[in-house]
């Protein structure tokens, strides 16, 4: 390697390292954005605090939506860097830097230095890294391992006429790790590009030619154990994952966030603004003419970028039920795209080079404001605030009764150590409830009754305000209002409201000697 070449690529390595801090430090001031990242922030820290690896646990109780990869990883982020938003935040960050250097190392070995520094800062740059990285939920980390997976097949196919088998071993591997991330789009998404990208280039014989034993065992060391587990422990786990949650999910018209079929058509364009326009100008381009001074295997990288997309963009459009998040598997291939139409445009030129510095200036300060945005919409409805009085002035016995709706972000504010009782008449939600919080929670209930046992009826709440040490959450707008039962109102948030059941004052903060809460037994906040 000439000392060109090298300097070259440790100046990638710096700036890539740089966007990644950048993506750390938006992820440290927001609050948790609800209802996910309160959702799943907090399953996370329920593993860390319970000790219970197997079993993900929502409120104490079973949550079988999704594999624990996530949960499993959150909690050695809490137990190594203490429980906070950020650390909860890690877990997507670290997937997004696997999928930025993935997708540089790619570009890498099938273009130039150029192209693939190019693409990986128009991915570093772009909203899937920035917002999506730092997003709690499992769609970071199942789009890097589809992406992982989709490179380390491909290159391995690319090596010659027999894959070269350790990519192909480390494709099994991320096949794993996507599995464990979201169930089976980590398998099936990769093997419909892969299958459709050989097919399309003339290399189907080649799949013989994988490491099947060794791939295969790898893939099952890794994905099958915890399934099997959990399926011998609860019979109807399996079914209730893949069949009410992925299958049903798919083919369903009952769940939430129904879109029309083109919704991801803008949103891919969003999440790699203004890149994206360079990948349609690639697209326009004459595919062989555009790549030929680039690489050789420039064309078949092309056209398997294209592929990956439509894949992963009709693969979701099909479902009635559309996320944002669903489409991040697109972002590395549309980056690479738009590297090499930008290539093809401007090349290398002087001014092209200050062109791309602006844009990409003029991003990352557009990153910051509107995850400043996403903030403030935050603590608008969250309970950050009231979380701040209940921890300082409840004891670790004390009981939360919550009303009206479902307060994702409170016990992991509180840092609590025993569930919420969760109010609601759960006959009646039984029979009508949609998709939302209380089917969620009835349903884990059905896998284990003892821990379903905090769902209580409103009776419950005459008994409650009679005794001390019981707290009481509700929404701003529950109706009738709680005092009118007999509950005293301790401190009025922004979207919540937090009241205690004994007249009498309890026992302050400073005299329990909590630190950090000022007089009023409320956090104080630290400039």
């Amino acid at each position: 390697m000439n000392q060109l070449l090298k300097r070259e690529r440790q100046t990638t390595w710096l700036l890539l390292a740089g966007l990644w801090a950048l993506l750390l430090l938006l992820a440290v001031w927001r609050p948790l954005a609800l209802p996910d990242e309160g959702r799943y922030a907090e399953v996370g820290r329920w593993m860390w605090l319970s000790g219970d690896w197997l079993v993900p646990r929502l409120d104490g109780i079973p949550f079988f939506h999704k594999p624990p990869l996530l949960h499993w990883l959150q909690a050695l982020s809490f137990a190594t860097f203490g429980v906070s938003p950020w650390s909860a935040r890690l877990v997507p960050a670290v997937h997004a830097g696997i999928m930025l250097v993935a997708l540089y190392l790619a570009a890498r070995t099938t273009t130039t230095e150029a192209v693939a520094r190019r693409a990986a800062l128009m991915l570093g740059t772009s909203l899937a890294f920035l917002l999506g990285g730092q997003y709690v939920n499992h769609d970071m980390l199942v789009a890097s391992w589809i992406g992982v997976a989709i490179w380390a097949f491909a290159l391995s196919f690319l090596q010659g006429d027999r894959p070269h088998a350790n990519l192909a071993r480390l494709g099994f591997v991320a096949c794993a790790l996507g599995v464990l991330s979201k169930g089976l789009i980590g398998l099936a998404l990769p093997g419909l590009v892969l299958l459709g990208w050989l097919i399309w280039t003339r290399q189907l014989g080649k799949v013989v030619r994988l490491p099947w034993p060794s791939g295969l065992a790898l893939f099952a060391l890794i994905a099958v154990p915890w399934f099997a587990v959990a399926q011998s422990r609860y019979p109807g786990f399996m079914d209730y994952l893949f069949g009410a949650q992925q299958f049903s999910r798919f083919t369903g018209s009952t769940f939430n966030n129904v879109r029309p079929w083109w919704f991801y058509l803008p949103v891919v364009a969003l999440l790699v603004f203004p890149w994206f326009w360079f990948a349609l100008h690639q697209a326009r381009a004459d595919a062989r003419r555009a790549t030929a001074e680039v690489s050789a295997r420039a064309p078949k990288v092309a056209a398997l970028c294209w592929l990956w997309i439509a894949v992963i963009v009709g693969f979701f459009s099909i479902p009635h039920s559309k996320l944002v998040g669903y489409v991040l598997p697109v972002a590395p291939p549309l980056a690479l795209l738009a590297a090499l139409g930008w290539q093809h445009c401007l090349g290398e030129r002087r001014a092209g080079r200050t062109a791309f510095a602006v844009v990409c200036g003029l991003l990352l300060i557009g990153s910051g404001v509107l995850s400043e945005v996403v903030s403030r919409h935050s603590r608008r409805v969250g309970t950050q605030d009231i979380a701040a009085t209940l921890a300082c002035q409840a004891s670790p016995t004390d009981t939360v009764y919550a009303v009206g709706d479902y307060p994702y972000d409170l016990p992991f504010y509180t840092q609590a150590t025993q569930p919420m009782v969760v109010v609601q008449d759960w006959t009646e939600v039984r029979r009508t409830a949609g998709d939302n919080w209380r089917r969620e929670l009835f349903e884990g209930a059905n896998f284990d009754p003892v821990a379903g046992q905090v769902l209580q009826g409103p009776q419950v709440l005459a008994q409650a305000v009679m005794q001390p040490g019981r707290w009481l959450v509700s929404p701003r707008a529950v109706d009738p209002d709680p005092t009118a039962s007999g509950w005293v109102a301790v401190a009025r948030g922004t979207a919540w409201n937090l009241y205690r059941s004994a007249p009498e004052r309890p026992v302050a903060a400073e005299d329990k000697g909590l630190p950090g809460c000022d007089q009023q037994g409320r956090k104080q906040r630290h400039q």
